[in-house]
This record gives C-alpha cells, sequence and structure tokens, in this order.
C-alpha cells in the first residue's frame, strides 16, 4: 500500500517525464478530483495509506493528462470570471485573456445601458453568459452552431441559472441571419489560419477544429461579421471581437469601410488582442 505523498510523487513523475508544462499544478489538480480534498489535507495527511480505489482513479486520470488531453478537459469544468463552466470535448476551453474582452463589453454596456447582446460563436456560453449574470437588466441571445458546443452551452445555461438568455442553433458565416437586432454583438471567433493548425500544441489539438480555424488566413470569420451582422445591429451599436496575435490591422481593415470607428486593444502580454467596432 502507498501513502498518501507517495502516490502523489508517482502521479507527478509520470507528467514530469511526459513533458507537461505546469506538472506540478496539474497534478495537484487531478489528485484533488480523485480523492475530493483540498492541498491541505494532501500536505496534512501525506503518511496515511492512500485509499486504493481513489489512487486507481487518480493514475487513470494522471495517464489521459500525459497523454496531452487538457486538464480542463479530465476535470470537466474550469473557472472563467468567478465561476465554473462545464467544458468537454467539443467546447474550447475558456481562457484568461477572454475575461478582458467580456470586462470591456461589460463596462460599453453599462455605460450606454444597453438592452440586447449577442454572444455569436458562443462555445461553454462563457462569455455570454457571464454578461447575463453581471447584468441582469440586458438579454443574450448565445449563437452557436455545433452540437458538440451546443450540449455544454445549455449545461452551463441550466447549472449557472441563467434567466435573461436564451440558446439559439445557427451558422456565424451564413447571411441568412436570425431576426434579432442587438445593441451589442461580442465574439470570439476561430481565427487560427488553416495552415497553422498542425503547428498548434498538443493539448490545443484535444479542441476542436471548428473552434480554432479560421480559413486561409484565419479571418473568415470576421469578413463575415462584417459583411452580415453589422447590418442588423441597432445604430451606433457596438462590436467586440478577440483575435490572434498580429491580426489587429487586418481586422480593422475589414470593417474601416462599414462602421464609424475601430479600435485595436492589445491584452496584459502586449499582444493586439482584441478589435473594438462602433457601427
Amino acid at each position: 500500500m502507498m501513502t498518501v505523498a507517495q502516490v502523489f510523487q508517482s502521479g507527478l513523475s509520470i507528467l514530469q517525464k511526459a513533458d507537461i508544462e505546469d506538472a506540478l499544478f496539474d497534478c495537484s489538480c487531478l489528485f484533488s478530483s480523485a480523492f475530493q480534498v483540498n492541498q491541505a489535507w494532501r500536505i496534512t495527511h501525506a503518511e496515511d495509506t492512500a485509499d486504493e480505489q481513489k489512487t486507481e482513479q487518480f493514475s487513470a486520470l494522471i495517464l489521459r493528462r500525459a497523454s496531452g488531453e487538457p486538464l480542463q478537459y479530465i476535470l470537466g469544468k474550469w473557472s472563467f470570471y468567478g465561476r465554473d463552466f462545464f467544458v468537454g470535448e467539443g467546447v474550447l476551453i475558456p481562457r484568461p485573456e477572454t475575461e478582458q474582452l467580456v470586462e470591456m463589453a461589460l463596462q460599453t454596456i453599462r455605460e450606454k445601458q444597453m438592452k440586447t447582446v449577442v454572444d455569436l460563436c458562443a462555445g461553454s456560453g462563457c462569455i455570454g453568459l457571464t454578461v447575463a449574470l453581471e447584468i441582469p437588466e440586458c438579454f443574450v441571445w448565445l449563437i452557436e452552431k455545433y452540437n458538440g458546443a451546443l450540449h455544454y452551452l445549455r449545461k452551463n445555461l441550466q447549472a449557472l441559472g441563467v434567466k435573461n438568455a436564451a440558446v439559439l442553433q445557427a451558422d456565424a458565416l451564413s447571411a441568412d441571419l436570425p431576426d434579432l437586432h442587438p445593441d451589442i454583438l461580442i465574439s470570439n471567433p476561430p481565427y487560427v489560419p488553416d495552415g497553422e493548425m498542425p503547428a498548434l500544441q498538443k493539448e490545443v489539438h484535444f479542441e476542436p477544429d471548428t473552434a480554432l480555424a479560421g480559413g486561409a488566413d484565419g479571418l473568415q470569420f470576421y469578413r463575415a461579421i462584417a459583411e452580415n451582422w453589422l447590418r442588423v445591429l441597432h445604430p451606433c451599436g457596438e462590436v467586440f471581437l478577440e483575435c490572434g496575435d498580429g491580426q489587429g490591422e487586418a481586422i480593422v481593415s475589414i470593417f474601416r469601410k462599414k462602421s464609424t470607428a475601430q479600435e485595436i486593444i492589445y491584452d496584459f502580454n502586449n499582444i493586439d488582442r482584441f478589435v473594438h467596432i462602433t457601427v
């Protein structure tokens, strides 16, 4: 029989040998998930004999992570803007930089007292559901095409008890738009150029290509938004978009003839991560 400390160290060694970047953090999360304890318990009970069944569960989780499966998928949920969102195969994992996108949108919605919001390419719903929960006075339409993502989107809407939002299945690239006229559109669309997809790190390949691949130059969704979605926004409407490193200027060029103002916004790492459009 192994002690708690021995079980943990065994899992950590496997992750380190697999070159998992944040092996200690990931191992701690997986141990807590399998044993249903926090880090303090693990440390204070280090010399206790580890439960055999929970040890087997932990070992199975460790092997999944060592294979490259994202930690977030294994845990089944991930924190975004202070709330847990269910995630798994078929949905993009919420990322910290997207919280900055949400913060900017929230500020604009409050300042201009906007009432109707569209979250385009909604995925897990982390953007739109956060907006709905933070500003109960507005209504959010969450638009998503793919069934795999819709599963988690609907699950998160129900689990978080959101009443001022609705899910709509639609194709963001289609010119046949839902009959909506929002004040603001927010989106983190697929933006990885097709040619760069094979070079993405191992963990990212577990995420759906449909949430990542943005066409030959990574900009096909921005063109569709400029061509199709700007015309349904209310006058003086706003658009907040997340984008890839180095794409800001190209996206501004796409919107320049179809909007009154365009702004590139840099993230905390000084990357041109967002574009703000005023119709």
